[in-house]
């Protein structure tokens, strides 16, 4: 017991580890949204599959043996490999192109760790078949449980204990040296079944004597049976993902937001898979209920309801999901004889989940509205199970009150679809457009007043704004929101030397939004756009006017603006901008490979020596200051310093509150004194030992909700 504990428990903590790791490779490279990370699960999902495929095919059509001597062939030779190559993946595969990355990723990911990862995840139901085919115990369904510990351990540990101390790189190395001590000890284990002898009698629970056949006939799974198991994880599966990126959409794309989900998960598998009567019906139901009811009401509350009631809510939501969905799993579980065929239905089930969010919904939907089917699928199934169930209080014991209960469910049902079909019609109703793609869901929101000068068209990403424009003649070329005159764009723009000699200024932008730099553009300059979205691209010609109006010359380069620079780089084309302006929000925060020592680096590349990059760090949650003043070097940047730009925000000149830092070394622009005038002091004059790198960075230290006496709530 002690050899297969241990193997399945190494298997399944690196299983997990490895999800977040290699998802912190990617993410940089595909533009940080939460589509990244919902495709990355997909394939880990179809992975995992694969991985419950193969332990399927191998114990049930191979002797013992044979398996063993397959199996231990496939472990020398994938830790070799993984020892000798790394998984750290090739940096040949970032995009070129502006294209849906998604079959990008998942070769890339394929390449990288699809056979070892195919390997960890055919360990626990292979092992357990191994297991109950040569030990007495009639319930091997523990070692799944221990399994799922492990990938708790494993994602838990991630964010606070290894993402903090081990830069990306070493972790990537340390993994693989731990998946050699993995194929180690199922080359042990294989060893050790070879000889063993196959103990038939307890392959099912014990039968009456002289009616095993009869025994083995009844428990075996139909067809309704396999539909629920799927269905059951199916439900689960969307409930992870929608909730994953229904979080991530409006606060960050950070580790830590892809585990406290997944988290909850493998918990609700381990609790419940650990014994059947940890999961008690009234409870779990009734949490539910509970749960769902609370999360309504802080969805309608939207992004100005506090972080942690938010994470808290949809927290508890997704937690009660899966422990009634794997709680009923466990109810409807097979005899261990179709333990892997079990298995490899669980695991359908969840990459079918996987598909549904990464896949259908995204080509469907035009919202985030998987999370509101998911809730809906998850309890119309337990209502249909408690209706179904012959064992239940509905056909013993107590009808009258099941249907009682039954009754309630219905009812709360049917409120819970209307409560979610209003969401869904008022958002529409405000939406003049929406469009969704791989990057995320836009909505092109128009406002009317009873003043036709407040007449406006705002551009929404999820539920944060991301800037809007006046229509009217005599207002729609003003800087809004948090781009106004007193803002940092607008500082380094109005007050930049170049401007006092009236020469043109050359601009760069990181995020087009709606434009509104263009409204600071004067005959002779040149702003040139890095979007990484092709559909903000399209809604920003279509109904907004910043760059039609401009008398400045504009163009779009459309990809990651880190990837475009590096490639300008590159080919030896330096932009040689004045201002740089980095804008590009994922979420409430700039994406991580944006603020990196790496990054900055680029950006100077493409600037004067007296250029200016201005960072719009507004946000709701995130205090990104610190990141943004040590991208300063010591001794190679002792000319450069950072300065804070706050603004309060002017409503008669219709500007947000706002918060920018501006790197520069221009002693010309620092000694103006409208300058001056504009800059806020520090605080602290030492900036906190934030580094960020392309092989080190972590947000939770920075998180700070700011809501304060001004109602300032961030990006909204």
């Amino acid at each position: 017991m002690l050899a297969y504990g241990a193997t399945i428990f190494l298997s399944a903590f690196l299983l997990f580890l490895v999800q977040p790791l290699i998802g912190k490779y990617v993410l940089p490279w595909f533009g940080g949204s939460p589509a990244v990370w919902t495709t990355c699960m997909l394939c880990f999902q179809v992975l995992l599959l694969a991985g419950y495929a193969y332990a399927h095919g191998l114990a049930g059509r191979w002797p013992l043996r044979r398996q063993a001597q397959v199996h231990a062939g496939l472990l020398i030779a994938t830790s070799l490999a993984v020892v000798w190559f790394t998984i750290a993946p090739s940096a040949g595969w970032r995009p070129v192109d502006d294209q849906s990355p998604v079959l990008r990723i998942l070769g890339l990911l394929l390449a990288s760790i699809g056979a070892p990862f195919l390997l960890l995840a055919s360990t626990a139901p292979l092992l357990q078949s191994w297991f109950s085919r040569t030990r007495s115990d009639p319930f091997p369904y523990r070692l799944y449980a221990l399994s799922n510990l492990g990938s708790l351990l494993a994602i838990l540990s991630y964010p606070f204990l290894i993402e903090p101390a081990i830069s990306l790189h070493r972790q990537a190395a340390v993994w693989s040296w731990m998946f050699l001590v993995f194929a180690l000890l199922g080359v042990f284990l294989a060893l050790k079944v070879m000889p063993a002898r196959t103990i038939d009698s307890v392959a099912d629970h014990p039968a009456p004597p002289g009616d095993e056949a009869k025994a083995g006939e009844a428990t075996r799974p139909g067809l309704a049976q396999y539909a629920l198991w799927m269905g059951l994880t199916a439900c689960g599966s969307v409930m992870l993902l929608a909730t994953t990126s229904t979080m991530s959409q409006d606060l960050a794309i950070v580790p830590l937001l892809w585990i406290l989900p997944l988290a909850l998960y493998l918990l609700s598998f381990a609790i419940c898979f650990q014994h059947e009567r940890l999961y008690w019906r009234p409870l779990f139901i009734g949490g539910l209920v509970l749960s769902i009811a609370w999360n309504v009401s802080v969805m309608s509350g939207s992004v100005f309801v506090p972080l942690r009631w938010q994470i808290l809510s949809y927290s508890l939501t997704l937690f009660f999901s899966c422990m009634v969905c794997h709680g009923e799993l466990v109810r409807v579980r097979p005899a261990p004889r179709h333990l892997t065929s079990f298995y490899l239905t669980v695991a359908g089930g969840g990459a079918l989940g996987g598909f549904l969010v990464t896949v259908v919904a995204t080509s469907l939907l035009n919202g985030f509205w998987e999370y509101h089917f998911g809730l809906l699928a998850t309890t119309l199934l337990v209502i249909g199970i408690l209706f179904k169930d012959r064992s239940g209080g509905l056909y013993r014991g107590h009808p009258a009150r099941a249907w009682t209960v039954l009754g309630f469910l219905a009812s709360a049902w049917v409120m819970l679809a209307v409560n979610l079909g209003q969401d869904i019609r008022l958002t529409a109703a405000v939406s003049v457009e929406a469009a969704r793609n791989f990057f995320g869901v836009l909505n092109v929101h128009e406002l009317f007043t009873d003043d036709p000068d407040l007449h406006q068209y705002s551009l929404i990403n999820g539920r944060i704004e991301h800037g809007f424009q006046f229509v009217s003649p005599q207002r729609r070329n003003w800087p809004v929101g948090y781009f106004g005159l007193y803002s940092g764009m607008g500082v380094s723009l109005l007050l930049h030397p170049s401007r006092e000699q009236q020469l043109p200024l050359r601009i760069g932008v990181v995020g087009l939004g709606v434009g509104t730099a263009a409204a600071y553009g004067r005959p002779g300059d040149f702003i040139r756009y890095y979007e990484i979205n092709p559909e903000v691209l399209r809604l920003s010609d279509k109904y907004f006017t910043y760059r039609k109006d401009t008398r400045a010359e504009t163009d779009v380069v459309l990809g990651d603006a880190r990837v475009s620079m590096e490639q300008q780089r590159d080919r030896g084309e330096s932009e040689q901008f004045d201002v740089l302006v980095v804008d590009a929000f994922s979420g409430d925060a700039i994406p991580v490979h944006l603020l990196t020592r790496e990054a900055f680096d680029v950006y100077r590349y493409h600037l004067k020596p007296d250029g200016i990059v201005a960072f719009h760090v507004t946000s709701r949650y995130f205090d990104l200051t610190p990141v943004v003043r040590n991208l300063i070097v010591p001794g190679a940047d002792e000319s450069m310093g950072a300065f804070y730009v706050h603004d309060s925000g002017h409503p008669q000149l219709a500007t947000s509150r706002s918060d920018w830092v501006l790197v520069t070394a221009n002693e010309t622009f620092l000694r103006n004194p409208q300058v001056q005038l504009l800059i806020t002091p520090w605080t602290d004059p030492v900036p906190r030992p934030v580094v960020w790198t392309d092989d080190y960075s972590n947000l939770i230290t920075l998180i700070h909700e700011r809501i304060d006496e001004e109602g300032f709530e961030g990006r909204d």
